[in-house]
């Protein structure tokens, strides 16, 4: 995988589990993804370099503006591809898994058309 669709999948998930609980750890993390803890820690690292998180001291993590809004324009297009391709009949589980690789690689002017099209369709 990507570093860039790393660093999606994982500001995707923390804005997910934000909307399930409180605060949000690493450990969380990689309970929901799966990965081992260790890459996730690595993930967090690179997500705070790049300005988009902060770590407290008590291990939660919080979005910056600029991770906040990383983070929704992500889900957002995660929910946008989903609708789209449940709209050409995809079952729920093949239309999030394909929509979660999509939403990495599609580019901005397309993602705007799909979006206008699903908007103004379903």
């Amino acid at each position: 995988m990507k570093d860039h669709e790393s660093e999606e999948m994982y500001l995707e998930t923390i804005l997910v589990l934000k909307g399930m609980r409180p605060a949000v750890r690493s450990i969380d993390i990689a309970e929901r993804l799966g990965y081992a803890k260790s890459s996730v820690s690595r993930g967090m690292s690179l997500l705070q370099d790049r300005g988009y998180i902060t770590v407290g001291d008590d291990g939660f993590i919080d979005f910056t503006a600029a991770g906040a809004k990383k983070a929704e324009g992500i889900f957002e297009r995660h929910g946008i591809l989903t609708k789209l391709l449940k709209g050409f009949g995809a079952d729920e589980k093949l239309a999030e898994s394909n929509a979660c690789r999509i939403e990495h690689v599609i580019d901005d002017e397309l993602f705007e058309l799909i979006k206008k099209h699903v908007n103004s369709e379903f």
